[in-house]
């Protein structure tokens, strides 16, 4: 099982896994780190991440970036409304009223929604995981800005669901951050004691974020969280390509924003000037060549100069410092540290400015780049069963205030309450009872939509159906369950009917609760109790909604006191009717992730079609630069101008009738000119290999038959092994002596740019043969005293005259020596 951690970015991705007892950032196929949030479509195929940039000048109407923000708003949202004029790409308005992308693929005009893009760019990340984990991947986490709305966030988990992924959790970037930095610490205070608060600073390429975070030892709780959703990097980016604009627009009359490839080009010089001057205070050039209408341009800018220019976003960076402060209740003195991250904050002025508000040094302990990552990776491995992690409980905040508003279709009036302040605990469940008797409408939405970074303040509407007024006539008691879930996804979870049923009962005590008064009629008063379960980081999004019922007993509230008669009271599960704000069908949902599925065919299809087509290309290039080098001695003339020939023919047609052809031409082609390119590979391969082989047999053959000789010459170390064995060795020596010096004549005989009449692979055959052979008769030990057996030369007439008798006398200092060593047993020798 896999657990990976996935930063989604406005400008980059970051993808971290948990792997070999530790978590690590894993890199793409550039082997960089870093993935560009950017897909490129095409008319064959898409291209993703560093692909993809490399379209966006090039093939920037269909190369979509910068999408991030558009998740869950509608196409007249005023925020999209403001992005739409610097997009080079075109945005269009969905029959659903949300912003989708208008691009050109496969030679039509397609309109994707956010989900859809981004769906593709998980894909992408997925398949990079896959790719280094060698295994598959499903279960992951993945961070949104902690200011994602109810609408951004469900957005984001379709996405999650057409790549198909199945995101554990989405968790907010600075969460991620804090469980990072804090999930290492062994010196936190235990939980008896005061815990170490820590302020987390990230300002990325679009957006601001603050979270103050509480640590204990083994637990961490978000304290407050604030941002400004309109700072980050791109802002001081524009900065400098509106000052560059008026330059150039001045000094060489040339007008940019006209141009979108030059208006392009602009904002990637100015985004490494501006990393540029991020290390260095002095003036740094701008050189652009063939800008615009073949007119290089050149400026220079330094940080001084920047910075003024910037003013008026730097100001900004103390508002969300100081409401977190706030809203947390702490003071300067109460912080332990501050932690920074985010790219951004590598710009000295941002730095200097928070260092000042607190009145301390900034820390820069975290990878400021792969924190978030990695705190998404640590998460999906306390999620995971597969993964043993020390036990650290995360408690997260709801960002804004949620308030419920209900009515029924006969009720004049409206009743609400608010059932999460800010920055109360996430993930949380509350149960409210109402008094209804027939169905009812709520309507769930953010209280303060002057603190909402987004138009539309509603949540959804909720329909609890099939109320029905107790037997007597009496109102029936209504319990619904609402819920901030893990993702920070609002929801109705449940609801039930307690029906009160006549006959005996236990007798129960009645658990007094907090009475809500609502601004309806008296009788639909509303009050509310913590389901204390509800507090798990393992909650789901959504409840069981099967047709279950439960019976208890509970005792009438008595009009005076006396006798207490029993009641039997009935639990039925009510069904509800969600209709979220901006929520995809589940049918388009799936319709989506099936033209997924089918685009990742396509995919796959092109580049196989393509790595053809360049295996075709390669081996022209490769094998022409070799007949003029190292096979030019191994071909004969006219071979090598008709191979010649016909590499350039492949070549030309390539790149004409061979631009676009089926995969099946490719190879038939790579095939053709393999039949003549291979022979010579191999009389190159065999040519250089084959001495090493003769020599190496050679070897072999004077081991052996030193062998030989010693067995002739009676070596006691061989005196143990039969005749017959010594013969087949003398043979099997005698035979490839005679092989050797054959293949060696034969091969000399034949000219280099003929086929070998032996190759390396017989002559490695040739030594293995002769291994088996002797190798076990040479290395067959020795017997031991007590098992050497009877030896008889004479008998075998193999010996005669005086070499028998030496033979004999050898034997019998043998014996004497065997006594010595033994002197437990003789043996004795004829």
């Amino acid at each position: 099982m896999s657990v990976v951690g996935i930063d989604v970015g406005f400008q980059n991705c970051y993808i971290a896994v948990a792997r070999s007892g530790g978590i690590e950032t894993i890199a793409n196929e550039y082997s960089d780190r870093c993935t560009p949030a950017c897909v490129s479509l095409a008319t064959k195929n898409r291209m993703i991440g560093n692909a993809a940039k490399s379209q966006v000048i090039t093939n920037f109407k269909n190369t979509v970036h910068g999408f991030k923000k558009f998740h869950g708003r509608a196409f007249d949202d005023p925020f999209v409304q403001g992005e739409k004029p610097k997009l080079p790409y075109s945005l269009h308005k969905l029959a659903n009223g949300n912003a989708g992308i208008k691009v050109r693929y496969l030679d039509e005009d397609k309109v994707f929604t956010v989900e859809q893009i981004t769906g593709m760019l998980l894909t992408k990340l997925k398949e990079t995981s896959e790719s280094a984990l060698k295994k598959p991947v499903v279960d992951c986490v993945i961070s949104v800005p902690s200011f994602f709305t109810d609408a951004e966030r469900r957005s984001v988990f379709d996405a999650s669901q057409i790549a198909g992924l199945n995101c554990l959790r989405l968790i907010n970037d600075t969460t991620a951050v804090a469980l990072a930095y804090g999930i290492y610490k062994q010196d936190l205070p235990s939980p008896e004691e005061r815990p170490r608060n820590v302020i987390f600073v990230d300002m990325g390429h679009s957006s601001y974020q603050v979270s103050i975070t509480a640590f204990n030892k083994g637990k961490l709780k978000v304290l407050a969280t604030a941002f400004d959703p309109y700072l980050g990097g791109r802002y001081f980016d524009e900065a400098l390509v509106d000052y560059f604009c008026e330059e150039f627009k001045s000094k060489y009359k040339l007008n940019v924003r006209e141009n979108q490839r030059a208006l392009l080009r602009l904002h990637q010089e100015c985004e490494k000037l501006k990393k540029l001057m991020s290390a260095n205070s002095s003036d740094l050039p701008l050189n652009i060549e063939c800008f615009m209408n073949d007119i290089d341009v050149s400026s220079r800018m330094n940080r001084g100069h920047f910075e003024e220019m910037c003013a008026q976003y730097l100001m900004k960076i103390e508002m969300p410092l100081k409401a977190a402060l706030e809203h947390s209740k702490l003071s300067r003195d109460d912080i332990y540290a501050v932690e920074v991250v985010g790219g951004a904050t590598r710009m000295p002025a941002i730095k200097e400015r928070i260092a000042k508000f607190f009145g301390k040094d900034v820390s820069t302990t975290l990878n400021a780049d792969e924190a978030v990552a990695r705190g998404c990776a640590l998460q999906c491995a306390i999620l995971s069963p597969a993964f043993k992690v020390r036990e650290f409980s995360i408690t997260d905040v709801v960002p804004f205030p949620i308030t419920l508003r209900w009515k029924s279709p006969t009720d004049d009036g409206l009743g609400e309450c608010e059932v999460f302040s800010k920055n109360h605990a996430a993930p949380f469940s509350k149960v409210i009872t109402f008094h209804k008797k027939e169905p009812f409408d709520l309507e769930a939405f953010y209280s303060s939509p002057q603190e909402l970074p987004y138009p539309d303040h509603r949540i959804g509407y909720f329909s609890v159906q099939n109320v029905v007024p107790q037997p007597d006539g009496d109102s029936s008691k209504v319990k619904v369950k609402v819920r901030v879930n893990v993702h920070g996804i609002f929801s109705v979870s449940s609801a039930s009917l307690i029906e009160k049923q006549k006959g005996e009962g236990e007798d129960m005590q009645i658990d007094s609760e907090p009475m809500v008064q609502n601004e309806g009629r008296p009788e639909d008063q509303t009050k509310m109790q913590v389901d204390q379960e509800g507090q798990s980081q393992a909650d789901q999004q959504n409840e069981d909604d099967s047709s279950t019922s439960k019976v208890t007993g509970e005792n009438k509230d008595p009009a005076a006191g006396g006798s207490k008669p029993k009641v039997k009271v009935k639990s039925i599960d009510l069904p509800i009717a969600a209709n979220n704000i901006r929520q995809l069908d589940s049918e388009v949902l799936s319709n989506f992730m099936e033209y997924e599925r089918q685009m990742i065919v396509q995919d796959k299809l092109v580049k196989e079609l393509n790595d053809a087509k360049n295996a075709v290309e390669e081996y022209v290039y490769d094998l022409r630069d070799k007949l003029c080098g190292i096979y030019e001695k191994y071909i004969t003339e006219d071979d090598s101008n008709r191979l010649s020939l016909m590499l350039e023919d492949t070549e030309n047609w390539l790149y004409e009738d061979g631009e676009d052809q089926p995969k099946q031409v490719y190879e038939e082609k790579l095939d053709a000119l393999k039949r003549l390119g291979q022979p010579i590979q191999e009389r190159h391969r065999e040519h250089e290999d084959r001495p090493r082989a003769f020599e190496e047999l050679g070897k072999k053959l004077q081991l052996y038959m030193k062998f030989v000789d010693c067995c002739k010459q009676k070596d006691e170390r061989y005196l143990h092994l039969t005749t017959e064995e010594k013969s087949a060795v003398e043979k099997c020596v005698n035979e490839s002596m005679g092989w050797l010096n054959s293949k060696i004549n034969a091969q000399s005989k034949l000219a280099i740019t003929q086929d070998p009449i032996v190759k390396v692979a017989d002559i490695i055959a040739k030594i293995q043969e002769l291994e088996d052979v002797c190798n076990p008769v040479i290395n067959r030990p020795k017997p031991t005293v007590e098992e050497a057996p009877e030896v008889n030369d004479q008998n075998s007439g193999a010996h005669n005259g005086p070499t028998a008798k030496q033979g004999a006398e050898g034997k019998g200092d043998t014996k004497g020596n065997q006594q010595q060593k033994s002197g437990t047993k003789e043996m004795e020798v004829d």
